[in-house]
């Protein structure tokens, strides 16, 4: 069966701060989680919300109007150990001073079992808008955990070829030009 009609496992994936990294060919991206500093644990808030107001038109008593108002995206949050690098609690105090490189643009992407990209979620303009520091306990031998909470202006879903399917595709080329 193929292996894209199964859900996805959701521990294979990596986060990249540079969303251009998301369409480097299929060699170079399966390099990307290898040379990640930031390996992150856990991701969540990959959400977005349409906010509906109801509307009850005089006259009309069977149905509800349900107008779209506004949308607004969940924020995204990241959790991973604490490393000597810094670069989260950087990236927080940047947004602070309201420098304009305290914006990031990223992506999430999810691997197949093999290990291959299958699809990404590209946020844009993100800003770190939380940052939250390790609970320290010295009767608990736990690693100590940080998270931040990116506030961005939009998701984007991509669903990326596998090498099974270029291939596949390189294989139908071939015969069309054979």
């Amino acid at each position: 069966m193929n292996l894209l009609l199964d859900p996805l496992p959701a521990f294979r994936y990596f986060l990249t701060l540079d969303p251009a990294d998301m369409f480097l060919p299929l060699n170079q991206a399966s390099l990307l989680p290898l040379i990640m500093a930031a390996g992150f644990q856990q991701v969540t808030g990959l959400q977005g919300e349409l906010e509906v107001e109801t509307y009850a038109e005089g006259g009309v008593n069977d149905t509800v109007h349900q107008l779209a108002v506004r949308h607004s995206w969940g924020r995204i949050t990241l959790k991973r150990g604490v490393v000597q690098d810094g670069g989260l609690f950087s990236w927080y105090k940047a947004g602070l001073t309201g420098s304009l490189g305290a914006r990031r643009s990223g992506a999430i992407m999810l691997m197949t079992p093999k290990g291959q990209p299958a699809i990404a979620w590209e946020f844009k303009n993100g800003l770190c808008a939380k940052w939250v520091g390790p609970e320290l306990d010295s009767q608990q031998d736990a690693i100590a955990f940080e998270s931040v909470e990116i506030a961005h202006e939009g998701l984007n879903q991509i669903t990326l070829p596998t090498l099974d399917q270029l291939a596949s595709v390189a294989r139908l080329g071939a015969r069309a030009l054979g």
